[in-house]
C-alpha cells in the first residue's frame, strides 16, 4: 500500500471541507500517475486511521470521487480507481535543461524577452517616477459617487449587460463636447472609441495600419513601448531627429523621397521621454507631407491637459482637414492611471475596424466606469479638477525646478518644461544611473535607472524626472536623498 500518511496532506484550519482536500488528493495521485486505473483505494476505516480524520469524511470524499468519475465502487471488493481513466505515466521529477532552466512542456514562440516590464508603483516608498498625476488629488469621492448612483437606477442594470464595443455612448458624446472646446476638435461620438489607455490605442492602430517590413517613422529618442508595439507588428522603424522643435520634419521629408513610409508616429505635445513641443511650423508642414505621400500621422497626445507657460498648440488633429490622423489620448493618464481609459479618435471605418480588432481581445470596457466619467464631464467636475491640478503641478514644477538649479546645477543639465508631468534631466557621464537607482533605493527612494528610454540609436544619461506626484515636502526630501548619493 502507499504511504499514504504523507502522500495526504490536510490543512485542518482550511475553508475547504476535509473531505474535498481528501478529494483532491487522490485525483492529484491518479493524474501524476501514483495511482492507476483499477488500482484500490484503502478502506475507509485504515484511511481514517492513517490520516486522522472521522471515518465519514473519508466515505464522502470517495463518494466525491465516484460522483466525479475519479473512481468506481465494487461491490463486496472496494473502492478502485476508475477502470477507463487512461494509463499516465508517473511523472518523477520536472526534467530540467544543463543551465537548470525548466524544459518547455510545447512550442512558442516569444517575442518579448528583451520588453521592458513596466514598473510597480504601488509600493509605500518615496518615489520621483517618469511622470504621474498625484492620485491624492484625484475626485475619486465624486466618481465612485456617480458609480454608486448610475447602478441604483432602474436603467442602470443595462450597463451591466454587453454595450457598444466602441464604448459608452454617454462618454463619446461628452468627450467629443469637451475635445471641442477645449482643442478645437470637432468630432463626431462615432469617431471615437473608447479604449483602456493610450497604450490600447496604440496597438489598435499599428495592427491595422503595418504588416511586416511596412516602413514607420519614429523619433530618434521616443516611447520604448511604442516602439515595442510597432516591433511586433514586423514594422520597420525609421528613426527621426528630434531636437528643440520637435521632430525634425525636413529629415523626414528626404527619407520619403527614396522610402515608403506607411505611418509616422508623433507625440507633438511634451515628446517623450524628451519633453520638448513641436513648433507649428513643422505640425503644419508634417500634414502637408502626409497628405502628399498618402500616410496616416498617430497623434499620441496624452497629457495635453497640463501645459503651464502659455496656452498650448491646437492638436494636430484638430487642423487636419485631410483625415490623415489617428488621435490617441488618455483620460486616466491625468485622473489615475490605474483606471484606463483613453480614447481613439480617427475616421469612421477605420474606427469601427478598431472596435471590431478589439473585440478579439477584449469585448468592451467598463461600461459603468464609463458612466461614471462621462457624468463626471457634463456636470463640470473634470474641468474643475483639471484646473485645480493645474495650479498644484505648477508649484511643484517650479519648486522642482529650483532645487535642481540650486543644488544639482554641477551634475543635471535640464530646461523648466512648459508642460506635462516631469523634467528631463540629463546627468554628467560620471554618474552611474544604474548604482544610483540602486544606492537610492537603500535610503528609501525609488528612482527609475534610465534603462527605460534608451533604444538602439538612443542612450542618454537621462531620466524623466516626474514631479506632479509628490507634495512640496515630498519633493525636498526626495531630492535630498538623490543629492546624498550623487
Amino acid at each position: 500500500m502507499l504511504p499514504y500518511k504523507s502522500l495526504i496532506q490536510l490543512k485542518r484550519n482550511s475553508a475547504i471541507a476535509l473531505h474535498i482536500q481528501i478529494c483532491n488528493n487522490f485525483i492529484t495521485l491518479i493524474t501524476n500517475g501514483t495511482l492507476q486505473p483499477t488500482g484500490i483505494l484503502p478502506s475507509s476505516r485504515v484511511l481514517a486511521d492513517l490520516i486522522s480524520v472521522n471515518r465519514k469524511t473519508v466515505k464522502l470524499a470517495y463518494e466525491e470521487l465516484i460522483s466525479q468519475g475519479w473512481a468506481e465502487s465494487v461491490e463486496r471488493k472496494g473502492i478502485f480507481v476508475f477502470s477507463s481513466l487512461p494509463v499516465l505515466p508517473e511523472i518523477e521529477s520536472i526534467p530540467v535543461t544543463g543551465d537548470s532552466e525548466p524544459k518547455e512542456s510545447f512550442l512558442w514562440t516569444n517575442h518579448f524577452q528583451n520588453t521592458h516590464r513596466s514598473e510597480s508603483y504601488q509600493k509605500l516608498i518615496l518615489t520621483i517616477d517618469d511622470g504621474f498625476p498625484d492620485v491624492r488629488l484625484t475626485p475619486v469621492d465624486q466618481l465612485m459617487r456617480e458609480y454608486r448612483s448610475i447602478s441604483k437606477r432602474f436603467y442602470g442594470k443595462n450597463f451591466l449587460k454587453y454595450g457598444d464595443s466602441k464604448g459608452s455612448e454617454h462618454l463619446r458624446t461628452a468627450l467629443a463636447f469637451y475635445l471641442g472646446n477645449t482643442r478645437g476638435l470637432v468630432v463626431s461620438p462615432e469617431n471615437i472609441l473608447i479604449t483602456k489607455g493610450s497604450q490600447m490605442g496604440i496597438y489598435l492602430s499599428a495592427q491595422l495600419l503595418l504588416q511586416s517590413s511596412d516602413n514607420i517613422a519614429v523619433g530618434v529618442s521616443n516611447y520604448a513601448s511604442a516602439d515595442e508595439i510597432f516591433k511586433y507588428s514586423g514594422a520597420n522603424l525609421l528613426r527621426i531627429p528630434i531636437d528643440d522643435r520637435g521632430m525634425d520634419v525636413d529629415h523626414l521629408e528626404q527619407m520619403l523621397e527614396h522610402k515608403k513610409i506607411k505611418a509616422v508616429y508623433i507625440i507633438p505635445h511634451h515628446h517623450f521621454p524628451t519633453t520638448v513641443t513641436m513648433s507649428m511650423e513643422r505640425r503644419l508642414k508634417l500634414l502637408k507631407l502626409a497628405r502628399e505621400y498618402r500616410f496616416a500621422i498617430i497623434e499620441d497626445d496624452y497629457d495635453f491637459d497640463f501645459h503651464y507657460n502659455n496656452k498650448p498648440y491646437v492638436p494636430l488633429a484638430s487642423i487636419d482637414h485631410n483625415h490623415n490622423v489617428i488621435y490617441i489620448g488618455s483620460i486616466t493618464k491625468t485622473f489615475a492611471p490605474a483606471l484606463r481609459i483613453g480614447f481613439m479618435i480617427g475616421p469612421s471605418a477605420f474606427v469601427e475596424a478598431a472596435s471590431s480588432l478589439r473585440q478579439l481581445i477584449d469585448r468592451q470596457g467598463d461600461s459603468l466606469l464609463e458612466e461614471a466619467f462621462a457624468s463626471l464631464f457634463e456636470n463640470g467636475e473634470m474641468e474643475r479638477h483639471f484646473r485645480k491640478s493645474l495650479k498644484i503641478y505648477e508649484k511643484r514644477r517650479n519648486l522642482f525646478c529650483e532645487i535642481l538649479q540650486s543644488n544639482f546645477s554641477d551634475v543635471i543639465a535640464f530646461k523648466v518644461p512648459e508642460g506635462g508631468l516631469a523634467v528631463w534631466a540629463v546627468f554628467d557621464d560620471k554618474v552611474n544611473l544604474a548604482q544610483l537607482s540602486e544606492n537610492a533605493s537603500k535610503q528609501g527612494l525609488h528612482i527609475l535607472d534610465g534603462s527605460f528610454y534608451k533604444n538602439e540609436v538612443f542612450s542618454p544619461n537621462a531620466l524623466r524626472m516626474g514631479f506632479a506626484s509628490l507634495n512640496e515636502s515630498e519633493i525636498q526630501q526626495a531630492l535630498e536623498v538623490l543629492r546624498r548619493n550623487l
